[in-house]
């Protein structure tokens, strides 16, 4: 017997509270289209960073920045001081920024600019693109490359064109969905090790990315569509340490690629100086990256890059939502931060550790 419409909608939404509409991506792309000289930016940024992958490029990848942007204006001005400095060292390392719109919580918090732009709760999704979008492009027209995060699976196709660099998180690298996005990606992918530390979790999504698939998804113009990959080979294992400790020993560098030999996949990684890797305190980043700097200057090549975490003002802040305006500016109010002097003395240390490897 065939169910009445009345009964079956019955059935569906009982904890929906609302369904809005959503912006296409094509629209968006209208709205904040993007100049030849902002794609030559993102298009030389993703060759690079391939490059440099590959072992073609023997200068080391840096992708540092804020971690997450709550503040447009603030990251913007970061950019340009980033964007002068990164112009000095560029024969020795290839700058990324960090521009992370979307933040996994381990329980509740603000997820990210991009689902509340006003820091109010009002999630006006709709506008956090756009804010996301315009920084994006504002921060390329300086000549500088930038990383995000992916997070929310349909999120890239309103800003990946513009990314030159694209990481998955700790808590999502084990999720057969994100290993799925990894493989449309037109950009390198760095994807984290567990939580807990496991590095294999991570190989296997590289693994997983590499391969094609078939995955329902939205087209450009916001409808439904069943999306077909062809792989990506250009993603990587991001060591970022986890409860059980720090993993950017040598030894776990050396494990790490054997692990993706063994996987058939090229040996090659990142090391993120933050998260478990300085036990999520912000001054020991530098001792972090101050040692990696020290092996690579001594002949290590097993590192491809390094990731920091840095903003205008050092340590982090909380938010109380609707109080954004009480906000120290420039301070991070997600993990805590490096401050400006400290990033810069480390970029000048990673490149002079380059210059001394070669």
């Amino acid at each position: 017997m065939q169910i009445p419409a009345d009964a079956a909608d019955s059935l569906d939404n009982q904890r929906t509270a609302a369904i809005s509409p959503l912006i296409s991506p094509a629209l968006l792309r209208q709205e904040h289209p993007m100049s030849v000289a902002i794609a030559k930016t993102v298009a030389q940024g993703r060759a690079a960073t391939t490059d440099i992958l590959n072992g073609i490029d023997d200068r080391l990848i840096v992708i540092v920045g804020p971690c997450s942007v709550h503040d447009p204006d603030a990251a913007l001005e970061y950019a340009r001081r980033l964007a002068g400095h990164a112009d000095k060292l560029r024969d020795q390392v290839h700058v990324i920024m960090r521009v992370y719109f979307e933040k996994p919580r381990t329980t509740l918090g603000w997820k990210g600019l991009i689902n509340d732009p006003g820091l109010d709760g009002g999630y006006a999704v709709n506008e956090g693109l756009r804010i996301a979008r315009r920084l994006l492009l504002d921060i390329s027209a300086l000549g500088l490359p930038v990383g995000c995060e992916f997070l929310d699976p349909i999120t890239p196709q309103f800003i990946s064109d513009t990314v030159s660099w694209g990481s998955i998180g700790a808590r999502t690298a084990a999720s057969q969905v994100h290993r799925q996005l990894c493989s449309a990606l037109s950009m390198p992918v760095g994807i984290k090790n567990s939580t807990e530390g496991d590095v294999q979790v991570a190989v296997d999504a590289a693994r997983a990315a590499a391969a094609s698939h078939v995955f329902p998804g939205i087209n450009a113009d916001g409808l439904a569509a069943l999306i077909t990959t062809s792989g990506n080979p250009d993603c990587h294992v991001i060591l970022r340490g986890g409860s059980r400790g720090p993993n950017h020993a040598p030894e776990t560098v050396t494990e790490t690629l054997e692990r993706l030999s063994s996987a058939g996949l090229p040996e090659r990684l990142i090391v993120d100086a933050s998260h478990g890797n300085s036990g999520k305190d912000h001054r020991r980043q530098a001792l972090v990256a101050a040692e990696l700097a020290g092996r690579i200057g001594d002949g290590e090549r097993g590192i491809a890059g390094v990731m920091l975490e840095s903003f205008l003002e050092a340590g982090r802040q909380d938010l109380v939502l609707g109080h954004a305006d009480q906000l120290t500016y420039g301070q991070s109010i997600t993990d805590a931060c490096m401050d400006w002097s400290t990033t810069q003395h480390l970029l000048d240390t990673l490149a002079m550790a380059v210059a001394s490897r070669r």
